[in-house]
């Protein structure tokens, strides 16, 4: 069996959530390039065009897929959205990314047969749809090789369907119990 290519990996995630971003990184070490931003990395005083740019043109620049850790809050986090967006362009200095979600074990739609759009981040809930979608979504798992290959199916799917890249960025973190009060369900991997 053909062991699947290394991939540069930019992982997106709320920083609550730091732990399992930790692990996935441990657990990939050798097949995957981590090229996250770390807490720290950009001044959060710089205007809102800067941040985009960087994110895009210095952490996703050389990217290949962006895996999405989706925990209980990641759907609130603008850099996350940010960081998605950046993810899906097609730039001089950036080509587009596969995508891919993981729902992390503290997330309530974990095992679940649908997940509820409201707790996903919105710009990787609306990459899910059939019949021909851009990402999808997977349940947390410890072996690295399932990850490898996830890594890879959407390396393969940035050739398919067009991503959908059409809502606006958010400008400030959100919050509530729910995302927009959307309810629509979103089929599993």
């Amino acid at each position: 069996m053909t062991q699947a290519p290394r991939h540069k990996v930019f992982l997106s995630f709320h920083h609550e959530d730091q732990e399992y971003k930790d692990r996935i990184a441990q657990m990939m070490r050798g097949d995957a390039v981590d090229k996250s931003v770390e807490e720290g990395d950009i001044d959060e005083s710089l205007k809102d065009d800067t941040i985009h740019r960087t994110i895009r043109d210095d952490f996703i620049r050389g990217a290949t897929v962006t895996i999405v850790l989706v925990g209980q809050r990641t759907w609130q986090r603008k850099y996350v959205d940010w960081e998605i967006s950046s993810s899906l362009r097609n730039t001089r200095l950036n080509p587009r990314c596969g995508l891919l979600g993981i729902l992390l074990p503290n997330h309530p739609c974990l095992g679940r047969k649908t997940l509820d759009s409201g707790l996903v981040p919105p710009r990787l809930a609306c990459n899910c749809s059939p019949p021909d979608p851009y990402s999808k979504i997977y349940d947390w798992t410890d072996s690295a090789k399932t990850v490898r290959g996830w890594i890879h199916e959407a390396f393969e799917r940035r050739g398919g369907a067009p991503p959908n890249i059409g809502k606006k960025l958010y400008r400030r973190n959100r919050s509530g119990s729910r995302g927009g009060g959307r309810k629509k369900p979103i089929p599993r991997a």
